[in-house]
């Protein structure tokens, strides 16, 4: 179980095992030097949530996200300054809040605003299933979400999950995160779907699980080098 969800690299970039979960299953696709094409994606019931700042007003200037998430993020933004190097925007996740919440958040450092997605938790952290996530760890095979600073570290293509965005853990409560195949990815069950029916979002083994929509614009933007920041 642990070796599968460590996966291979291929050419240096491809990651062929992703972050799994029981409450979705799909078919395994093999990465290859092009990926294949996308199939076409629903939309979300939804459009994400955005608030525009006004020339020179603060970061989020309407409070979408806690201030005291947004303070710990721009410390650590600045105590891995060797890892982020990007400065423009950073992702922020607020385990705080119930699965079916907007609770990632994408903010624009330089205009202000905030864009709010949902994201699943880890099946570890929340085994009632009760939708709020409830402890976390950074051990292989715990199927429990990590929390602190990790750097986007690009788009890839695996053979579980299909398209993701890589993701380098860089404090003790999440350096394994390459280890443990923690990604973003999409998933059928974090679409919106699936929260009509359930009424929460469906558990991840730990990844950052999104809508498939919601993956296209994410995958997109996030690219190398920015911080993406979970705390409770």
């Amino acid at each position: 179980m642990r070796l599968s969800r460590r996966g291979l690299i291929l050419g240096g970039s491809a990651l062929l095992a992703g972050c799994s979960s029981a409450a979705s299953t799909s078919s395994l696709q093999l990465a290859g030097a092009v990926a294949p094409n996308l199939p076409t994606l629903p939309d979300r019931a939804a459009p994400a949530a955005v608030q525009i700042a006004d020339v020179g007003t603060t970061i989020d200037p309407h409070g979408v996200v806690r201030k005291d998430l947004i303070e710990r993020a721009r410390a650590a933004m600045d105590v891995h300054d060797h890892k982020v190097s990007k400065r423009d925007r950073m992702y922020l996740v607020d385990f705080q809040k119930f699965s079916g919440e907007d609770r990632l958040y994408e903010v624009d450092l330089e205009g202000g605003w905030v864009t709010a997605y949902r994201t699943s938790h880890g099946r570890g952290s929340d085994p009632a299933h009760s939708g709020y996530a409830q402890q976390f760890s950074n051990r292989p095979d715990s199927h429990m979400s990590s929390i602190g600073a990790y750097a986007t570290a690009g788009a890839s293509w695996g053979s579980q999950q299909g398209p993701n965005v890589l993701l380098d853990g860089l404090e003790y409560s999440n350096n394994l995160a390459r280890e443990r195949a923690i990604i973003i990815h999409g998933a059928d069950y974090a679409d919106p779907a699936f929260l009509a029916r359930q009424g929460k979002l469906g558990r991840s083994y730990g990844c950052f699980s999104v809508s498939h929509a919601d993956l296209i614009p994410l995958r997109e933007r996030m690219g190398e080098g920015r911080l993406l920041f979970a705390m409770t």
